[in-house]
């Protein structure tokens, strides 16, 4: 039977906030269970498997991470969207460091829950977007896209593992990397999709 009060959504964010804890990759059932003060087996009458809360913990952190973006960059355009997007993303990156993981790992989500969640699919929307306004079209937008996730998260995950020991702050870092980002979205290259090299 199972407890009262206890949902798929109490488990998943009781799963979110011990990944916050100790690492996305370091949660495991019996952790949550304990956390909510029940046995594991409690557990599987909301979610399936390890594999399935963690799935549902990576579309939490995609939803909660798209909707503060969204906010963010509302009304803006060009270089101020830009700095407005990956400042929230880097400010969620470093409070829910678990949860951000989550949306960094390839995970085996259930098509039916992916199918009903919006984060992911608002996320392409809101990066798409922002990069329209600086002209570009595909297959540039997702070249670009590319670009940015990887300048975002690489810089992200370098700063959490304390990869940035030089006495400069990652932050004047930070800035001129997105006032970098910005003038080559301005001055993007032309395509050479002919061009193997």
């Amino acid at each position: 039977m199972a407890r009262a009060g206890l949902t798929a959504e109490r488990v998943t964010l009781a799963g979110a906030e011990l990944a916050d804890e100790v690492g996305f990759d370091q949660v495991t059932m019996s952790q949550v269970a304990r956390r909510l003060g029940v046995k594991d087996a409690s557990l599987y009458t909301h979610v399936r498997s390890l594999e399935d809360l963690r799935g549902r913990i990576a579309l939490l952190a995609a939803d909660e991470k798209t909707i503060r973006i969204a906010e963010a960059t509302s009304g803006r355009a060009g270089k101020d969207a830009l700095v407005a997007f990956a400042n929230t993303w880097r400010e969620y990156a470093h409070k829910h460091p678990g949860r951000y993981m989550a949306t960094q790992t390839p995970i085996q989500i259930d098509p039916e829950l992916a199918a009903k969640a919006s984060g992911p699919r608002r996320a392409v929307e809101l990066t798409y977007g922002m990069l329209r306004s600086y002209g570009l079209a595909e297959p540039d937008l997702t070249d670009a896209v590319r670009l940015l996730r990887s300048t975002f998260h690489g810089f992200v995950a370098l700063e959490a593992a304390g990869g940035f020991a030089h006495e400069r702050s990652p932050q004047h870092s930070w800035v001129r990397a997105l006032d970098a980002l910005h003038t080559l979205l301005e001055h993007w290259p032309p395509s050479r999709e002919g061009d193997s090299s």
